[in-house]
């Protein structure tokens, strides 16, 4: 529910000062207490705060290091991966030598360096139903730095349940979006703000393979900082009550074209968390509820995936006369050009979903689809089958699988 007309509201700050600041403390933050909106009490109460990000990847990166070098006291990191190579375009925090490192580690090691004075809280493993809410009590705001649906709704929903302001973060190639969800805030004067939480945004999650995720459609690594650098923004403004926070706003930032949009964002009163008769009053099956492929999709892999082993032996037997098929590759072509699999043939998924694709596809044999993963090629494969292809298969893991397992000569990304 979005409207473009603009409005100001001003609220509390989420945290009490801290008792002082040390001599050490104000000539750190000293360019922080010469302007008058932060002062010295603005300064206490960062100090006093406790923010956890989650995910150290392209948004936590730089929301972390300036976190840190604002002087928020205690920083989370609640992060599960390990730094790879294809990270260092944009994922700030790491270096070249953490590659293979955890990186919560590595952003720790980074925080600690721009400011010893922040208290660093790790939290491993992959957030879940069975962890988030533990996680998530005692902070003061989450900062959220995913890149997947599912994530975005859980954490949108416990941060629901606590009560706790959810700054929002999203990337994708040259666009970018930010807002702050915060169902219960108060205003100034105590009244309710009426804000909406992120549902109220996106009720129901895009169909599965309709929005790429950044490993299959790319985002420009300078993205990261601009998006980033608004969340901590929008962070500070909360923790120390100064300024006109993104509640209730969508910020829309393009790259390209270099232009900034900000769009006012209703509470729905249908929400089916935050609404009048909601329907989401646990934490629930998020998966489920995203799904990162279609039911078509998982039906038509059923019995018709074959691996990057099983491939490779039947590349030979072609090779040799033994038997013929078609190995569709339906990445997109930048993506080609990286690596993939010889004797594939480009038909990108979009000359699937637009019918163009299967006049292209022999009739007299068989069909093989590959994409990075083994996503895209599922919901491809479903398209095939619809057609006729009954004995068409589809190459789980993809291009990824074919470099890790058959020929670890070629990059991956």
């Amino acid at each position: 529910m979005i409207q473009s007309e603009e409005y100001v509201v001003s609220y509390a700050p989420l945290v009490e000062p801290a008792a002082e600041l040390t001599v050490d403390e104000v000539r750190r933050y000293s360019r922080h207490l010469i302007i008058p909106d932060v002062g010295m009490a603005g300064q206490k109460r960062l100090k006093n705060s406790k923010v956890l990000v989650i995910g150290a990847g392209g948004l936590g990166s730089p929301a972390m290091l300036y976190l840190a070098a604002a002087g928020v006291g205690t920083i989370g990191i609640a992060e599960f991966d390990e730094v790879d190579e294809s990270n260092l375009q944009r994922q700030v925090i790491h270096g070249q030598s953490d590659i293979g490192r955890r990186k919560s580690e590595s952003a720790r090691d980074s925080i600690q360096e721009i400011n010893p004075l922040v208290k660093v809280v790790i939290h491993e493993g992959r957030l879940d139903n069975d962890t988030v809410l533990g996680v998530f009590e005692g902070y003061d705001l989450i900062l959220d730095g995913t890149d997947n649906f599912a994530t975005r709704y859980m954490v949108n929903d416990a941060a629901y349940f606590l009560k706790i302001p959810y700054v929002w973060g999203s990337i994708y190639r040259f666009d970018g979006q930010a807002s702050v969800f915060w169902t219960h805030a108060t205003k100034e004067d105590g009244t309710s703000a009426d804000a909406p939480c992120y549902r109220c945004l996106y009720p129901e999650p895009p169909p599965p393979g309709m929005v790429p995720s950044c490993a299959e459609g790319g985002v420009l690594g300078v993205l990261c900082a601009a998006i980033g650098s608004i969340q901590v923004n929008e962070g500070i403004k909360l923790l120390t009550g100064i300024g006109d926070p993104l509640v209730g706003k969508l910020m829309i930032y393009d790259a390209l074209e270099m232009e900034y949009r900000k769009l006012r964002v209703r509470k729905d009163p249908n929400c089916a968390l935050c609404g009048e008769h909601a329907t989401v009053t646990e934490l629930i099956d998020y998966d489920a509820f995203c799904g990162a492929v279609s039911e078509e999709a998982t039906e038509a892999a059923v019995g018709s995936t074959i691996s990057v082993v099983q491939l490779e032996q039947m590349l030979k037997e072609r090779d040799n006369g033994e038997r013929d098929f078609v190995l569709v590759d339906v990445r997109e072509p930048n993506e080609y050009e990286i690596n993939k699999i010889p004797g594939s043939v480009l038909i990108p998924k979009g000359e699937f979903l637009n019918g163009n694709a299967l006049e292209q596809l022999p009739d007299d044999k068989k069909v093989v689809l590959h994409c990075k993963s083994g996503v895209r090629s599922a919901e491809c494969l479903a398209i095939v089958k619809g057609a006729g292809y009954g004995d068409a298969v589809h190459v789980g893991g993809g291009v990824v699988a074919w470099v890790n397992q058959i020929d670890p000569s070629q990059p991956s990304y």
